[in-house]
């Protein structure tokens, strides 16, 4: 199955393997086999999947699928389905001497699938005669966008560069005008390029600075590939990129039916048109030979062995590969007379070749290598096993977190090779302890790195970035992350947001240079900020009571009054230099956040706003609860009341609207949130942001309190923004008001006879105020007395016989009020059960049967 990148290959190859009992497969890159690992799992459960790699084995009892490294996979199996991923690195002249050999020889009881690029078709047909060759196209179209600037690039931008520093500049640079970049370095460990890919992924930086290292199948959410370098060292000489190699990297962009671009950035030229007319095709010249290398070693002793390597390839179209670095570490190997002596026969010979497959992790000479691969051969051939107190040591020097970047990754090379050594069949007397034992350091090393890569290329501010910002004889300008610029390290103003305030003391002949400098800096962080802004999170945002918008603390815009209540307008508060796309950004995302704030917390008066349904009076009375904010006094509208139908209610009902018996309101608004942007939104209007009380009264509402003290010196509207109505001195919450209407509704409710008018006549509306009335008001008897003058209710002394009396009588009412509620919900689930059983013998009783009716 060949074709580009992002054409479903491995998906395909998952699916298939899936399919079948049992099943391995072989992946380029041991950070790509956990990837697939994880994807198998998902699909058949852990218990039944293996990993294998040179550094990790999780090899469960009865696994019937195994995800490999191709280095991993067996030379034999009886699986019955085996798939070889990215079968052009055949090609590679490292390690294509490997896929060749899986790919000569490595098949599936059932199904054999090797996937990679079109570039193999010809050769894979001349070698595996009868093969059958699908070729899949990419599911999304890659196109060319031209040179820009390493400042310009657009934001889920991956930028390749071949050499760590240059990695490391870059990110240095994006980090300055960017606010961050993730680095992924084949040099890194599985476990750091995971967090850094994991660091792009989640969204928390938009650029990643990588080698060819995310070429391999590495799933990115990628939209361009921008090349600022397109030379590499191979590892016998320094060469431009194949068209094949640029596509290929450049294929990353893009995912699914998402298109993707890819082009230059630095000091890297435009790319010819020819050139870009093949990788927008994927149209790249076919590979002609494979590397390799033979499969037949001859363990008679030692020169038997280099000269089995040395085999001429036996066909047209493989080339004899180049010396491995295990054929390099044998060579050196073969000349220590030491070594000579201990490989005697054919199993020592063998123990040797098998010794000498431990890979160069730290990128050392060969014959240091070839040193350390001595020291192991020599502990497995004299004693069965590598020396414990040896592996100890060795370890121990790796088990630190000190250190920067260079000397963690240094680190993280070396406990892998242990861990290597730790994974190797019969190495170690204890290997179960030195797995875990390894595996522990090298995760303690890669979460150190990747912490330290964060902390440099996300948070700290280098001097290399500096220099990298000089242009012409422009001094160097920085923005610190509190705000403060610095021009060559004096203080020149400060930047809030999107506003510059220069500093007046700032003086002398170099003032004006200076001033440059920072309004130079300034256009590029302006542009960046925007990119920031319009990409934050809501989390990020905050709109204060006093209608400012504020993101991450700096004032960014203000609110003024608009045409309707509801759809106040933003100002933003912004300098010149933030122009054009920059701005409108900056604004849209505002806005954005602004129309939020009003269709969440407010979203019962925006439903009031929009309720098509309602219609005549009830349309009426939803304009009107709009209009004041979301409490209307019953009272005010009594004549609508008395006309509004029962559907009518209901459908304001519906929409979060309750009928008191004081107020008509809503009661999702009497919080603090709601009531804060309710009383800014009327602020707006009425120029009240000025007013004595102004975002006071919220906070009352936000401190859980059922009534207030009035204070005299604020605008009383404020307290019925807020929810509250004024009654007397105090202010008291409309909801806790309809509380008190409940517990007055039954008191009113006494039998004839008790507290009569001497002439006789029965006032069948009067009341006794009892301690739970006063105890949810949180009032005296003095304030009770004017609340419920304000509600309308007149007071009459009564003598203390008749108060007891009547006390006792609204006790008594309620309690007959509770029992009926009672009996009537014991009488509704009666019926209910009822029903139940009548439909249940309905369904149960043979067709024509008299039943049911009988039952019913």
């Amino acid at each position: 199955v060949l074709g580009p990148t992002n054409t479903g290959k491995t998906h395909l190859a998952i699916e298939r393997m899936v399919a079948h009992e049992s099943g391995i497969i072989g992946l380029p890159l041991r950070l790509l086999a956990r990837e697939v690992y994880t994807r198998v799992c998902e699909k058949v459960g852990a218990h039944k999947v293996a990993l294998i790699t040179g550094e990790e084995k999780i090899q469960p009892d009865g696994a019937r699928y195994s995800v490999c490294t191709v280095e991993a996979m067996p030379r034999e199996t009886d699986a019955a389905f085996v798939a070889i991923d990215e079968v052009q690195l055949a090609g590679d002249l490292e390690r294509g001497h490997i896929f060749t050999d899986r790919i000569l020889h490595l098949r599936g009881r059932q199904e054999t699938l090797l996937l990679g690029a079109a570039t193999m078709h010809g050769i894979l047909q001349r070698l595996l005669k009868g093969v059958s060759v699908v070729t899949r196209p990419r599911l999304s179209h890659l196109a060319y966008a031209g040179s820009k600037k390493l400042t310009r690039l657009p934001r889920r931008t991956a930028i390749v560069a071949f050499s760590a520093d240059e990695v490391y500049a870059i990110a240095e640079l994006i980090r300055r005008q960017q606010g961050g970049a993730a680095v992924v370095l084949g040099a890194l460990s599985p476990r750091t390029r995971n967090a850094q890919v994991a660091l792009f992924q989640s969204g928390d930086v938009d650029y990643l600075i990588a080698t060819d290292a995310i070429g391999m199948g590495l799933n990115l959410d990628l939209d361009h590939v921008a090349f600022a370098q397109n030379r590499k060292f191979d590892g016998y000489q320094y060469r431009n990129l194949t068209a094949a190699e640029l596509g290929q990297i450049a294929g990353r962009a893009g995912r699914h039916m998402r298109d993707g671009t890819f082009g230059v950035t630095g000091q890297v030229d435009p790319l010819d048109e020819e050139l870009v007319k093949k990788i927008e095709a994927h149209d790249f010249d076919p590979v002609k030979v494979l590397q390799w290398r033979t499969a037949r070693f001859d363990f008679a002793n030692l020169d038997a062995l280099k000269r089995s390597i040395e085999t001429n390839a036996p066909v047209e179209g493989l080339t004899r590969a180049l010396p491995a670095v295990d054929a390099q570490a044998l060579e050196h190997l073969s000349r220590d007379e030491d070594i000579r002596a201990l490989a005697t026969d054919a199993r020592r010979v063998a123990l040797l070749w098998e010794a000498c497959a431990l890979p160069d992790y730290r990128k050392i000479a060969p014959a240091q290598h070839a040193d350390l691969i001595a020291s192991i051969y020599m502990d497995l051939a004299r004693h069965g096993h590598v020396d414990e107190n040896y592996m100890a040591e060795q370890v121990r020097r790796a088990d630190t977190t000190e250190g920067d970047i260079d000397t963690l990754s240094h680190r993280i090379a070396q406990i892998r090779t242990w861990t290597f050594v730790s994974n190797r069949p019969g190495w170690l007397a204890d290997q179960a302890h030195w797995q875990e034992k390894t595996r522990e350091i090298e995760d303690r090393l890669s979460d150190a790195l990747h912490e330290r890569l964060t902390k440099r290329f996300v948070d700290r501010r280098t001097s290399v970035l500096m220099r990298r910002l000089r242009e012409n004889t422009m001094p160097e300008a920085e923005i610190s992350p509190t705000g403060t610029v610095l021009v060559e390290g004096h203080h020149v103003g400060e930047l809030q947001g999107f506003r510059f305030t220069a500093d007046q003391s700032a003086g002398g002949e170099d003032a004006k240079a200076v001033r440059a400098a920072a309004q130079k800096a300034l256009a590029a962080e302006f542009e960046a900020r925007a990119e920031r802004f319009g990409a934050s999170a809501n989390g990020d945002i905050a709109l204060g009571s006093d209608g400012t918008l504020r993101w991450i603390g700096a004032p960014i815009g203000t609110l003024v009054a608009g045409d309707e209540p509801l759809k106040p307008r933003l100002v933003l508060l912004a300098d010149e230099q933030l122009t054009g796309p920059a701005r409108d950004k900056v604004a849209a995302r505002a806005e954005r956040f602004v129309n939020f704030q009003i269709e969440s917390l407010l979203k019962p008066l925006v439903d009031l706003k929009n309720a098509e349904q309602i219609t005549g009076i009830g349309r009426g009375i939803a304009f009107q609860l709009v209009e004041h904010f979301g409490l209307i006094n019953r009272r005010d509208i009594a004549e609508e009341m008395k006309s509004l139908d029962q559907e009518g209610r209901a459908a304001l009902r519906r929409l979060g609207v309750r009928f008191g018996a004081y107020h008509v309101f809503v009661p999702a608004l009497i919080k603090p949130a709601p009531a804060g942007l309710v009383t800014l939104l009327w602020a707006l209007r009425s120029d009240g942001k000025d007013k004595p009380g102004f975002g006071d009264v919220v906070h009352a509402l936000a401190s859980g309190r059922t009534s207030v003290v009035i204070d005299p010196t604020f605008d009383k509207t404020f307290y019925k923004l807020a929810g509250y109505r004024n009654l007397g001195r105090r202010a008291v919450r409309v909801d806790i008001l309809e509380r008190l209407a409940d517990l007055i509704r039954p008191a009113t409710n006494w039998k004839p006879g008790l507290g009569q008018r001497p002439d006789g006549a029965y006032d069948g509306q009067s009341f006794m105020v009892t301690p739970p009335m006063m105890s949810i008001l949180g009032a005296t008897a003095d304030d009770m007395e004017e609340i419920l003058k304000g509600l309308g209710y007149r007071a009459e002394p009564k003598p203390a016989v008749e108060v007891r009396a009547r006390l006792e009588a609204q006790d008594n009412a309620a309690r007959e009020a509770a029992a009926a509620k009672q009996a009537a919900e014991e009488q509704a689930e009666q019926a209910k059960a009822a029903e139940a059983a009548i439909a249940d013998a309905a369904a149960e009783a043979p067709a024509g049967s008299s039943e049911p009716d009988a039952v019913a």
